[in-house]
Parts: C-alpha cells; sequence; structure tokens
C-alpha cells in the first residue's frame, strides 16, 4: 500500500462508527468489507444498502460489502480497522489474529483504557498480535458518526509513528467531507480521545441537573488541563491536546446530544441508576467502563484527576450527582 494507491480495507465493527467510517473509505475510492458480529445485521446490510441498526435512514456505497466472516473480511487487507468496544477488543483480536494479514496496517478507532491492565487501545494491538508500534495507528477527532454519515464536514487525525504509513491511512479516508491530518503522537491522540469521554460524562451529569454554559464550559477547561497533566506524564507532546484529537473532540463530545456519553451522564444527572441508563440504551458510552482505568493511570504516575475521580464515584461509587459536584466545588483551591 501506497500514499497514492487504492486500499483494500476491513473493517471489524458495525456499530454506528465502524459504519460511518467504512462509508468514508469507500466514498473515499477504498475497497471496503465491513465485519458485523452478528450473520442477520451483516444479511440486512447487503440486503438493504443501510444499518438499520445503528445508522438507520443513511445510505451506504453499492462498492461496501458486509460479512459476518472474518476471514471474509481480511483476506488481502492493506488495512484493518478495529471499530469493536474497547473493552472487548482483547477477547475479539486473540480470535482474529491468525487472519491477519502480516504487513497490513492496525487502525484504532478506540476511545477507551483497558479495565485491569490500563493499556491503551494500541499497547493492547501491539500485545495480542505481535505487531510493532510502527504498524499501529489511531485515529481520533471530532467524529460523531451520524453527522459524518450525512456527510457534514469534519476533521480528523491519524496518528502513528511511523508517517509514511500515517499518510497512506490518510488517503485512504480523503473525501470531499472528511478530511484527516496526520500526527506522530500517538499517545497523546489516544489519551486524548479516551480521557474525553469520561469529562463528557461529567458534562451530562451537569446537563441533566439544569446547570448551564459557564459549568459546562468550566468542565470541558478542566478537563483538558486532566488529560494534558497525564499525557505530559506519559510522554506526550502538550501541543496535541490543542488540536482535534484533544480539544476538537473533547468540545464536540461534551455538548452534541449525538454523544453517548454526554447522554449517558445527563441521565444519570436527573436521578436515573446506572442499571437504569444502561438498559435504556443499546450503545457504548466507553467511559463508563474507561473512568476507572483512566484514574488509576492517573493515580499510578501521580496525575490529580478529580473531575474523572467524581465520575468514578458516580458510576461506580453510588455518589449521587449532587454530591459530586458538591465534591469538586469544594476542592483546595489552586492557582490554574
Amino acid at each position: 500500500m501506497t500514499a497514492a494507491g487504492p486500499a483494500r480495507v476491513a473493517v471489524l465493527g458495525a456499530g454506528s462508527w465502524g459504519t460511518a467510517f467504512a462509508k468514508v473509505l469507500a466514498d473515499a475510492g477504498s475497497t471496503v468489507v465491513l465485519h458485523a458480529r452478528r450473520p442477520e445485521l451483516a444479511a440486512s446490510i447487503r440486503a438493504d444498502g443501510e444499518n438499520a441498526d445503528y445508522l438507520p435512514g443513511v445510505r451506504l456505497p453499492e462498492s461496501l460489502r458486509a460479512t459476518s466472516d472474518a476471514a471474509e473480511a481480511l483476506e488481502g487487507a492493506d488495512v484493518v480497522v478495529l471499530a469493536v468496544p474497547s473493552q472487548s477488543l482483547r477477547d475479539n483480536l486473540t480470535a482474529w489474529t491468525s487472519l491477519l494479514p502480516p504487513d497490513a496496517s492496525l487502525l484504532s478507532l478506540m476511545k477507551g483504557i483497558e479495565l485491569g491492565s490500563t493499556k491503551r487501545m494500541s499497547e493492547v494491538i501491539c500485545e495480542v498480535t505481535g505487531a510493532g508500534p510502527d504498524r499501529v495507528a489511531v485515529l481520533s477527532g471530532p467524529n460523531l458518526a451520524r453527522e459524518i454519515a450525512e456527510e457534514q464536514p469534519a476533521a480528523t487525525v491519524i496518528a502513528c509513528p511511523d508517517h509514511d504509513r500515517a499518510a497512506a491511512i490518510q488517503a485512504a479516508c480523503l473525501t470531499p467531507y472528511f478530511r484527516p491530518y496526520t500526527n506522530t503522537d500517538l499517545v497523546g491522540c489516544e489519551l486524548g480521545g479516551a480521557v474525553k469521554n469520561v469529562i463528557a460524562l461529567a458534562c451530562g451529569v451537569a446537563e441533566g441537573m439544569g446547570f448551564g454554559d459557564n459549568t459546562r464550559a468550566s468542565l470541558i477547561t478542566r478537563g483538558l488541563a486532566e488529560t494534558a497533566r497525564l499525557g505530559a506524564a506519559l510522554g506526550a507532546e502538550l501541543t496535541t491536546f490543542a488540536g482535534l484529537a484533544g480539544l476538537g473532540d473533547l468540545v464536540a463530545t461534551c455538548s452534541s446530544p449525538l454523544s453517548r456519553n454526554r447522554t449517558f451522564g445527563e441521565k444519570l444527572g436527573r436521578g436515573m441508576s446506572l442499571e437504569e441508563v444502561q438498559k435504556s440504551t443499546r450503545q457504548t458510552a466507553e467511559g463508563v467502563k474507561s473512568c476507572r482505568p483512566v484514574m488509576d493511570l492517573g493515580r499510578a504516575h501521580g496525575v490529580d484527576m478529580p473531575i474523572t475521580e467524581a465520575v468514578v464515584r458516580v458510576c461506580h461509587e453510588g455518589v449521587s450527582a449532587g454530591q459530586m459536584v458538591k465534591e469538586i466545588m469544594s476542592r483546595e483551591a489552586k492557582p490554574e
């Protein structure tokens, strides 16, 4: 695969973002096979030309193929896009590793930190597949799936230690409505994507409690500070957090009603229990499970992350939304 040539891409995961990105790739001229875990979903996509379960009403390109056979999807792929829930990545990859083409680029769309290990998704990919870090890339930015599927203009970042590989992936997904940039700071882009889900939960809680723009802006700003502190401790470039994969993604996810994490938090803020909110949605809100490993990662590196800790207490320790706000606002005042 070269930056100038067409790519054959396997997208593993037919949720809303996996499907939307498969559409982007097909619109960019890549040959795309979308893998759905459920045979009935793959059959529905083939028959109807849309993913009615996750992106109803969005017509998919005729060139995009869907299958429930992972071997069929992966055969001859230049790029393998991983678009499954973060906490299921390890198990899925274990099943897929023997099918992966040996030189394929492995592109993560996932925005989470693994429970228990506190590993970033790229670290899990390298550990399970044995791939070198230069084969793994991450895509991150203000990329709400429904808006991109509707071809509303958006930009994103493709981060990979190997710039040429990032440029080749960039060429495979460049369309008139989707503009990818490249970056070599994989750590910063991953952390921006993972932590913003946690901050979006906090913003949703505040929204559900009836708070307004000042509260949201304060949470976004201080959330960005938390993310940057953690990034600095892990060797990320601070400028990354001022860009699309940092501030851009954070603003979109914390502000949009299309954001799963913000919407999930809003229901918590209205007084629903975690179990009640989980039963009310079929979509994965990554921040709910990632908040604890993000907190653990921060503690392991001596990084102060008060908003993340507050979200953990609401999601997993039974603390009320009102108490969460009191805890955040009553912390010792410090210089910004």
